[in-house]
C-alpha cells in the first residue's frame, strides 16, 4: 500500500486516556500525510494475539503500533524481532510492520526519556534516584546508564521489588542500590528524581523537597502538575513531566512507523498542552 495510506494505533488496557492518538494525527498534519489514521484500541494481554493476526490479513494497509500496559511484555514472544534497547529491558512499546510482514519490536521510552532531558540541559549526573519500580522504572535505569556516572538508589516498597530493581541495575550496567520506600525523602536530595509511580503515591513526598531541589522527572502526565512537581517548581528546581517523555518517545514512534524524519516535536507538542488542558478546563 501507498505510504499516502496507512493505519497505526495504540493498544492497552485500559487506553481512553491515551494522548498518543493526539499527538501522532498532529504529526501527520504537520507532516502531510493526509491518508494516514491514528487510533486506539482497548487490548489486554488476552487480546493480543489475535489482534495481531486479524493486522496480519488486512493486506499491509498497517504500519505500526504503540503500546502500553499490560502489552509491554506481553507483546514480545509474538514478534519476529526485537531490538537491543527493548531487549535489554525486556519491553516493546513500538512495534513496526515491515513490507516483507515482519513484526518488528522496540522501545522508544528510553531514548525518549533522555531526549526530553537533554532538551533541558540534562546531559549528565553524578548520581540520581529512582522512586518505585516496574517497566517504567526499568525503562528509567536504561535511560540513567547513559547519563548517571555514579550510583542509582532506587526507592521501592517490598524486598521482591528490591531485588528487581537490583537485578535490572547488573542487567544495564548500572550501580543500583535499593532503599525502603519509608525512606524516600532522602531521595529528593539527588541531583536527578525520577519518579515512577503512580498516580497520588508520591504525593506526601511534595512536603519533603529540599531548599534547591535539582532536577525532577515525573513521569504522569494527568493529572499534571502533581503535588511533587508542583512544589518542586516552587523550590525553583527543573520538572519534565510525562508529557515530555510522550511526546519524545512518539517523536520515534511516528519516524520508525512513517521512514520520515524528523518528526514535528514542537506541533506534536503544542497538540499535547492542548488536550490536557482542555480536559482540566
Amino acid at each position: 500500500m501507498s505510504p499516502a495510506g496507512r493505519r497505526a494505533a495504540v493498544l492497552g488496557s485500559p487506553i481512553a486516556h491515551s494522548l498518543s492518538p493526539v499527538l501522532h494525527r498532529a504529526a501527520y498534519r504537520e507532516m502531510g500525510l493526509t491518508g494516514w489514521s491514528y487510533d486506539r484500541f482497548e487490548v489486554d494481554e488476552d487480546g493480543i494475539a489475535p489482534f495481531l493476526e486479524k493486522l496480519a490479513a488486512s493486506g499491509g494497509e498497517w504500519a505500526g503500533l504503540s503500546l502500553t500496559m499490560p502489552l509491554k511484555r506481553a507483546v514480545i514472544p509474538l514478534l519476529d524481532k526485537v531490538g537491543d534497547t527493548a531487549a535489554s529491558v525486556g519491553a516493546v512499546n513500538t512495534v513496526v510492520f515491515a513490507p516483507d510482514g515482519r513484526r518488528l519490536g522496540e522501545n522508544t521510552d528510553i531514548p525518549g526519556m533522555i531526549a526530553a532531558l537533554r532538551e533541558r540541559g540534562v546531559d549528565g549526573v553524578p548520581h540520581a534516584a529512582v522512586l518505585g519500580a516496574g517497566a517504567t522504572a526499568s525503562s528509567a535505569l536504561a535511560a540513567l546508564a547513559r547519563i548517571c556516572t555514579g550510583e542509582v538508589t532506587a526507592y521501592v516498597r517490598s524486598r521482591e521489588r528490591a531485588e528487581e530493581m537490583r537485578g535490572w541495575g547488573e542487567r544495564l550496567g548500572v550501580a543500583v542500590t535499593a532503599a525502603d520506600w519509608a525512606d524516600a525523602p532522602r531521595a529528593l536530595t539527588a541531583p536527578l528524581v525520577v519518579a515512577t509511580t503512580p498516580a497520588g503515591a508520591a504525593d506526601s513526598l511534595a512536603a519533603a523537597v529540599p531548599e534547591r531541589p535539582g532536577t525532577l522527572f515525573d513521569v504522569l502526565y494527568e493529572p499534571w502538575p502533581t503535588p511533587l512537581a508542583a512544589a518542586w517548581s516552587a523550590r525553583g528546581g527543573r520538572v519534565l513531566g510525562g508529557l515530555d517523555l510522550l511526546v519524545h518517545q512518539a517523536v520515534l514512534q511516528v519516524e520508525m512507523m512513517t521512514g520520515r524524519c524528523p518528526a514535528p516535536l514542537a506541533a506534536m507538542r503544542a497538540a499535547g498542552e492542548a488536550a490536557l488542558a482542555a480536559r482540566t478546563a
